[in-house]
């Protein structure tokens, strides 16, 4: 066992109210939520206690993003006249151990050591957990439990490129824990994992290229998408997007991709690959087609607004399921489940304010619907579009990468969603998701007060920007 986690389970006694196949976020809310509300519960674990975010996800990533983020602001101080400065990567080995040692730290302080406090808790490291008629299988044992909750989580997928299995390979887990910085590396996927990875390994000192189906965070407002593109191109990464995959092989120790880009077929060389193209739902071995609980084309469990599966009695939350992957939507789609499940609750799973953020640099940051959603959904929408060059803060900080979108709906005004793409975009995301929970107006935005010389000033000017040319408002006028 992990030095770092010493604790003690309680030995199974009786029956229980509610079993929870998984220990990851959504599992520890699940049964937290359960057991706050005097139910007797069975936390099934498996592997390292803590899922993915502490584990191999948020956690990692986000240390090893801010340690190249410093990297980079040493680089590039020259944008202040007057200054100058210089960083490198002295000792990738001891970055790496000081993530592990963080990881490890918080899987002690959130995860081990808050089962003690939860008498109504028995935690169960015996092995996989399966679904049987009455309960679940463990270790060899049923354990009996009239409700179920399903948190298994994801993982990274492997694309179906003919080849790829034979030429080496990482994927969002493995990167971090490479003992020695790369040369090159070849990103498959422009989605939210990879544009943070890349960039981060870019800054690191790695020759990157991101290579992707269609364009950059394909899901996201296309202005953000060419930005990122031309912020990512500027940083020395290079970005082929629109791109089709032919195969893979290996030369040597390095990988080798055929890809067409803009009608012309050319081979990618690179030290590896990194897969982040999309993840997969731990369904495996659970016996879920057995006791009547569907899946989707990916594998991922169908539920309900209520977190139910389609079996009575079988719930199910975060990345297991087919609803948003984001760790803060597993454990509150987890303690609607157990609420559901055992407390005698009919709450449903609403995710028409959730914020969502990319780490790049700028952090992108949005929340409801895009241009092309509002328009799908039957809304007569109209939007507005500020570059940062308009903004105070962007101007001050000398750094005006990035722009802010607003959608909102002509006939009512009502805010429909936003992105923000800048610096401190995914702490200023938080107050256009208030916006958006009150059902504010672009009128009623635009007329609310803000600290001047903020990135969050940008929502008001952006607002502003529905009806006039804030470019000719003198400072904080409007």
């Amino acid at each position: 066992m992990d030095e770092f986690m010493k604790f003690e389970t309680k030995a199974p006694t009786g029956d229980f109210d509610l079993a929870v196949i998984g220990a990851g976020s959504a599992g520890f809310s699940a049964a937290i939520t359960a057991a706050e509300g005097g139910k007797r519960v069975a936390l099934i674990g498996h592997g390292t206690i803590g899922g993915t975010c502490v584990n191999v996800g948020c956690v990692p990533s986000k240390t090893m993003i801010r340690a190249a983020e410093a990297l980079h602001s040493a680089q590039s101080a020259h944008r202040f006249p007057g200054l100058s400065g210089e960083a490198q990567v002295a000792d990738w080995s001891a970055l790496v151990a000081a993530k592990d040692d963080l990881v490890a730290t918080l899987r002690q302080k959130k995860y081990a050591d808050l089962l003690p406090g939860y008498e109504g808790v028995t935690y169960l490291d015996e092995g996989p957990g399966r679904l049987v008629p009455g309960g679940v299988e463990v270790g060899g044992r049923r354990i009996t439990a009239p409700k179920v909750i399903v948190a298994t989580g994801g993982r990274p997928a492997r694309p179906d490129i003919p080849g790829v299995r034979d030429v080496p390979t990482l994927d969002s887990t493995s990167l971090l824990d490479l003992d020695q910085l790369p040369e090159s590396l070849i990103f498959l996927g422009g989605g939210y994992i990879g544009v943070e990875l890349a960039q981060m390994m870019a800054r690191m000192g790695t020759r990157v290229t991101i290579v992707c189906r269609s364009r950059l965070l394909p899901r996201t407002e296309p202005e953000v998408a060419q930005a990122l593109t031309e912020v990512l191109r500027a940083g020395s990464v290079t970005v082929l997007d629109g791109a089709t995959y032919h195969a893979a092989r290996r030369d040597g120790d390095r990988a080798v991709l055929t890809v067409t880009v803009n009608g012309a077929e050319r081979e990618l060389t690179a030290d590896r690959l990194v897969l982040t193209t999309g993840r997969a739902a731990n369904t495996e071995g659970l016996g879920l087609a057995e006791m009547g609980v569907e899946t989707d084309a990916r594998g991922a469990i169908r539920v309900g607004d209520d977190m139910q599966t389609t079996k009575p009695g079988i719930f199910a939350a975060g990345d297991v399921t087919d609803r948003d992957q984001f760790v803060y939507m597993a454990a509150y789609g987890a303690k609607l489940a157990a609420r559901n499940a055992v407390m005698g609750g009919a709450e449903q799973y609403d995710n028409a304010a959730m914020p969502w953020v990319v780490f790049t640099d700028p952090q992108v940051a949005g929340v409801g619907l895009t241009e092309a959603q509002a328009r799908a959904a039957g809304h007569d929408v109209k939007t507005s579009v500020l570059t940062l060059d308009n903004v105070p803060r962007a101007l001050a900080a000398r750094d005006t990468r990035g722009l802010i979108k607003l959608v909102a709906d002509r006939a009512t005004d009502r805010l429909l969603g936003g992105v923000i793409m800048a610096p401190e975009g995914a702490d200023s995301v938080q107050t256009l998701v208030m916006a958006l929970k009150i059902g504010m107006t672009t009128k009623a935005l635009g007329e609310t007060i803000f600290p001047y010389l903020t990135t969050v000033e940008g929502l008001k000017l952006a607002a502003q920007t529905f009806d006039k040319d804030v470019a000719k408002l003198s400072c904080c006028a409007g």
